[in-house]
């Protein structure tokens, strides 16, 4: 289940504002889909784990990519 690699914080910036656009027009769930394009911090991913388990987090649609590159494919368990 690997994911895109890195993304650069520029990029992460662009979506955001994107995202943000969506949001302020309305479309909540267009800015929830695509926040969720941006990687997840590998430590953010790690506590959702813990929290709330592995199936929770791997069916959130977040981008893993980040605690992937970090803590490896196994980690997922997928």
């Amino acid at each position: 289940m690997s994911q895109t690699q890195s993304m650069s914080l520029d990029e992460k910036l662009a979506i955001s504002n994107r995202a943000i656009k969506l949001k302020k027009n309305g479309d909540r769930e267009g800015y929830e889909r695509l926040m969720k394009t941006i990687p997840l911090p590998s430590y953010h991913a790690k506590f959702i784990k813990e929290k709330f388990g592995l199936k929770y987090l791997v069916n959130g649609g977040w981008n893993l990519s980040e605690a992937e590159a970090e803590f490896g494919q196994n980690w997922l368990g997928c």
